[in-house]
């Protein structure tokens, strides 16, 4: 600023061009759900409060840990007087709050920063409240940055009516702000895995929705057993004895009676395959492939990190039921499991509205959510200003250089740049003048986006041998 010494007018010119469009960021999850604690001064402070932060050792700084496990015991059994600890976890009375597994998940597959909104602490009774759920969805709703909604403890609700009306919700949240997208699972009426089927047909059954809801959310199927480490307490670890003596009965105990033991049982503890939803590490791979690629490419053909195998191996098969044809539509990503690719592959990038031609992609979905946002913050800067050709002019012209760069990018299909997409703004084109009196200015923009080759097709023919001279 230069130094005004004399007293006088001074004149200074400047511009009021807008500043280039930039893309917002389009992986920023919230996961609403139970924390042990919830404070940044005091206690208490943090609750139904959005709290951005971005790594698991501040999530515990603010919220702690998980719930101590409940149902985990250990088993000493012995095999030809040689003695063997081995460990599993009752899922009845596993605990019912998961938002600190997910985490680790989320950010193990590539997620950087998130929101985490406490809507209680742990309790006892270990109920997921719907209304609870509700609540910090409407919170969620004040946060502009926020781009995927996720509920880690939603899947130990206890129903599916429940469940999907939380996801409802989120999906209708989605319709109205047009700037997030909702990630879940398939939700499981019991344990036994066979019955995959029907929970499936009550996914189909219970999402009432149409399709200007449904391109606002993607479903996954089977959950994951993961190599994420449980939170135990010695003191709730069960110890069992088949025949391998006289041993106490939790972990605490039997550390002071015998170390070496005590070493076996912990060893098994980590062994134990925890077995969490798709959705946190989907979160995750979604916020990698943005960074890597850009939100136009699909979030699929990836391996998942820190997935030992999905629940249930899937057929070919199989996947066309859950991919379901024209009749339902309500479409269900794969996690598949494929010999040299990996254990846990995510094998479909399908919306929840699986056949509409124009909302079926999960990238084309997510790509416009970006577009539309960052433009709308953009040209923010002409609100208020003369509603004529000039502020026009300028506004098409700052729309079409951010999405000539998008086309250069990759983002968009086209030989030219013209081809690949168009912006409106007029009198006459987007605009009647009653419009124009009333303050209104409507600017209209196509793209093309690029779309996955899901379906690739080899053809081949036998070609004759040709004769010789």
């Amino acid at each position: 600023m230069p130094e005004y010494i004399s007293p006088g007018i001074y004149i200074e010119e400047g511009t009021n061009q807008a500043t280039p469009i930039k893309s917002v960021a389009t992986a920023i999850p919230v996961f609403i759900g139970y924390t042990q604690k919830a404070q940044l001064k005091e206690a208490g402070d943090l609750l139904n409060v959005p709290f951005r932060i971005t790594s698991v050792a501040e999530y515990e700084n603010y919220f702690g840990v998980a719930d101590p496990e409940k149902g985990i015991e250990i088993t000493f059994e012995n095999d030809n007087n040689n003695v063997i600890a081995v460990g599993t976890i009752n899922q009845k009375t596993s605990s019912h709050y998961l938002e600190y597994y997910w985490l680790q998940l989320f950010f193990i597959n590539g997620g950087d920063a998130c929101y985490i909104i406490s809507i209680g602490n742990y309790t006892n009774e270990g109920i997921i409240k719907l209304d609870d759920l509700k609540a910090g969805l409407e919170i969620a709703k004040k946060v502009d940055e926020i781009t995927l909604l996720l509920f880690p403890d939603s899947v130990n609700m206890e129903g599916y009516k429940d469940y999907y009306s939380i996801y409802e919700a989120a999906m209708k949240q989605c319709a109205e702000l047009q700037d997030r997208f909702t990630i879940f699972t398939v939700f499981h009426t019991s344990n036994d895995i066979s019955l995959w089927k029907n929970d499936v047909a009550l996914l189909r059954a219970s999402l009432d929705l149409d399709t200007k809801y449904l391109q606002y959310g993607a479903a996954y199927f089977p959950r994951l057993y993961t190599s994420i480490q449980f939170n135990t307490s010695d003191e709730l670890v069960k110890i069992v004895s088949n025949e391998a003596g006289n041993l106490p009965g939790t972990l605490a105990e039997l550390k002071s009676v015998n170390n070496s033991y005590y070493n076996l049982a912990i060893k098994a503890v980590q062994q134990i395959e925890m077995r969490l939803p798709a959705s946190p590490a989907v979160a995750g791979v979604y916020a990698q492939t943005d960074d890597t690629r850009g939100v136009w490419k699909s979030p699929a053909n990836i391996n998942i990190d820190a997935a030992i195998r999905p629940e249930y191996v899937l057929t070919s098969q199989e996947q066309e039921d859950l991919n379901g044809g024209e009749s339902q539509g309500k479409y269900i990503n794969v996690i598949r499991t494929f010999t040299g690719k990996g254990p846990a592959i995510i094998w479909g990038a399908r919306t929840l509205a699986g056949n509409d031609n124009e909302w079926r992609y999960i990238s084309v979905r997510r790509y416009f959510n970006m577009v539309g946002e960052s433009c709308k913050e953009a040209t923010e800067v002409f609100v208020f200003d003369p509603n004529n050709i000039n502020t026009w002019n300028r506004v098409k012209s700052l729309i079409e250089n951010f999405l000539i760069q998008q086309w250069k990018a990759g983002a968009l299909m086209g030989a030219k740049a013209e081809d690949a997409f168009f912006v409106k703004i007029g009198l006459g084109s987007t605009m009647t003048q009653n419009d124009i009196d009333n303050g209104i200015m409507t600017v209209q923009i196509g793209m093309a986006v690029v779309r996955p080759a899901e379906f690739m097709l080899l053809t081949f023919s036998h070609k004759m041998m040709e004769g010789y001279d």
